[in-house]
């Protein structure tokens, strides 16, 4: 098979390591440049929190339905609102909590917020930085609201596992003055870029369900054009069977060469922060966020030596049903959108250049040893005695 020229061109000229990610997050942050940095390199424990101009608008995101984070929330929001004179942005329906909307000493700060609805609102241009109350989908959730830049973020261990949420609540103003005054250290955590193209198919109604030969007709479908979503996915892409009973067939390429066809229930590809989330349970090894990789998990193959595997952050992956698939598949990115992927459509997949920034409790490299420890309980077991007495030397 010959290639065109400037196809080759392309991807010989193309970076393995993926895009240069944007160091500039929302309309003030940006990364502390560091001038020791060697071939433009710069040491991920090294990386801080800049600002270009005073931050003065915060979007908090809480979690829905839980009654024990509505206190918090009031407290952070009256310190935001009262004594940092912050313009402080809500989800209309955290408002609605019946808890919120009937407290009347509430009433005058919330009053001064400013709200939004998902998908209706872009609010991507008016966030200086996020602060997160929750668990681990709370940020994934802020990240799912910026399809570009993203704030940094700031998020408080208000969950139940919380791997990705570093902060205590009982000291928040301290900690929270410390990140407004820019003293905070920063990790980029790489997003997938996901584009995915449908063809579209337009359902005719037959009356009567008859055609006009008198022959009984099943749903026709017509092919009209094609449809095109994009995503940006913090965590993982996950390609599954669905409802069948199947085994799901999909064949993955990698830079437009076919690579492998994966016959399971499926199939993740993931971030090295979703290392530590489904593919994790999948049995993929967990990686640094600043390592620039892209990790390819089935799930449940069968085959036995179909093991996970990592390429490079630069390379662009595409996901088919593969010609003789049985079924349909379906896909989620975050544990979100889900739909189905029918024969013809596909699922591109790249590293993203808008990272999203997490605001470290100490640094990068401690806190991810640290999250390792105590919500995955990495390598715990009992420790091996040594001898009770020094065998005598003859």
């Amino acid at each position: 098979m010959e290639c065109h020229p400037e196809f080759l061109l392309c991807w010989r000229t193309r970076s393995l390591h993926g895009p240069c990610p944007v160091t500039t997050f929302g309309p003030k942050a940006c990364m502390l440049q560091n001038p020791k940095t060697i071939m433009h390199i710069q040491d991920p424990a090294s990386q801080r929190l800049t600002w270009n101009k005073p931050p003065k608008s915060v979007l908090v995101i809480k979690k829905i339905r839980d009654a024990s984070l509505l206190q918090p929330f009031k407290e952070l929001c009256v310190y935001l609102t009262e004594e940092n004179n912050m313009i402080v942005y809500v989800e209309k329906k955290v408002l609605e909590d019946p808890a919120i909307a009937n407290d009347e000493n509430f009433g005058p700060v919330k009053k001064k917020f400013c709200t939004f609805r998902e998908d209706y609102d872009d609010i991507s241009n008016q966030i200086d930085f996020i602060i997160c109350l929750g668990g681990d989908g709370t940020l994934l959730y802020a990240s799912s609201l910026f399809q570009g830049s993203v704030p940094p973020v700031m998020a408080f261990h208000l969950g139940s596992l919380g791997f990705l949420t570093p902060f205590n609540f009982e000291n928040f103003q301290s900690q929270v003055t410390q990140v407004i005054e820019g003293n905070a250290a920063l990790v980029l955590r790489s997003r997938l870029k996901v584009k995915v193209v449908k063809e579209h198919r337009e359902k005719l109604t037959v009356q009567n369900g008859i055609e006009e030969n008198g022959v009984v007709s099943a749903n026709l479908e017509k092919e009209v054009g094609k449809q095109i979503m994009q995503y940006q996915v913090l965590n993982e892409v996950v390609v599954d069977r669905g409802p069948s009973s199947y085994l799901s067939n999909v064949d993955v390429f990698l830079n437009g060469h076919l690579i492998t066809t994966v016959q399971g229930d499926g199939v993740i590809v993931s971030t090295p922060t979703g290392s530590t989330a489904y593919a994790a349970a999948a049995g993929a090894s967990m990686i640094h966020p600043n390592v620039p990789a892209i990790m390819i998990t089935p799930i449940c193959p069968h085959s036995l030596s179909f093991r996970p595997i990592v390429v490079p952050a630069g390379v662009e992956l595409k996901i088919m049903l593969s010609p003789d698939a049985r079924n349909t598949a379906w896909v989620s990115f975050d544990g979100r959108k889900r739909q189905e992927i029918c024969h013809g459509d596909s699922i591109s997949i790249t590293t993203s250049c808008y990272p999203l920034p997490s605001i470290c409790f100490r640094d990068p490299v401690s806190d991810w040893f640290e999250s390792l420890a105590e919500c995955l309980h990495w390598n715990v077991r009992k420790k091996q005695n040594n001898f009770a007495v020094e065998e005598e030397e003859f």
